[in-house]
């Protein structure tokens, strides 16, 4: 991957979304928490706090939900150095903008750096927070062109980068596409609107609703693979597991 500036994410709030029950995966990781599945001999947040600590992330808000508890243990048993992880843990499931609004109180920089916890992208997030930066958007959605965009939601741009419209999941998806990879750099303006509102999902009530020209994208090809089903987390098996033994502690390199 290609290096950012270091410490990037210093004065950047980072929100963890990891409160879903990971039904799919139930075959294959039991009652754990989705974002604790071992992958590669270590739960799949600790791949994913390590990757922040690369961008130079001192402060990470867990949204948590379904056993939330053990992740609060592990996360109290297995400390960071020099990352400062605070929890919220939803009285119930509110959807993806609800944890959002749930969170909003501890989310304190602009922009916010949300993440999916339930994927890894192997991107620049400097670049994404430039993006964000230089754009003034209400967000920034980080994107990777990928083979096909069957499986997951798709982003249409325009020819100055912004996003246009999102598609469904399988609509017209075969083929290269242009898919959401997870991560996105979010202005305080938009995370109070959602505090303002009742939106349950993020993607579908807040993004997809947006205007146009409210939402930029920050496009690359780089590796990217989410947890959410066996075959998925089988790939991540084998990607970090590589990685390791590369020598790269966990981080595709």
């Amino acid at each position: 991957m290609t290096e950012g500036p270091p410490n990037c994410l210093a004065s950047v709030d980072v929100l963890v979304l990891a409160g879903g029950y990971g039904t799919r995966l139930r075959g294959s990781i039991g009652d754990t928490p989705k974002v604790l599945a071992p992958v590669a001999g270590r739960p799949f947040l600790a791949h994913l706090l390590a990757w922040l600590k690369r961008f130079g992330a001192s402060r990470v808000v867990m949204s948590l939900g379904y056993k939330g508890d053990a992740v609060q243990q592990f996360l109290a048993s297995h400390p960071v150095p020099g990352l400062d992880i605070e929890s919220c843990v939803e009285p119930e499931a509110l959807g993806t903008a609800g944890a959002i609004r749930f969170a909003r109180p501890l989310l304190h920089s602009d922009p916010v750096l949300i993440l999916n916890g339930d994927s890894f992208a192997d991107a620049d997030l400097c670049a994404l927070m430039e993006r964000q930066r230089t754009s003034h958007a209400l967000a920034t959605v980080l994107c990777v062109a990928h083979e096909t965009g069957d499986r997951f939601g798709r982003v249409r741009l325009d020819h100055e980068g912004w996003i246009a419209c999102f598609a469904e999941k399988g609509a017209d998806g075969a083929g290269p596409s242009i898919i959401n990879a997870g991560a996105y750099a979010v202005s305080a303006r938009l995370l109070d609107q959602v505090a303002a509102g009742a939106a349950r999902s993020w993607e579908r009530d807040v993004l997809e609703a947006a205007p146009a020209g409210a939402l930029a994208a920050a496009v690359g090809r780089f590796t990217f693979i989410d947890i959410g089903t066996p075959e998925s987390l089988a790939q991540a098996q084998d990607l970090f597991a590589a990685a390791v033994h590369d020598g790269a502690e966990g981080i595709l390199s």
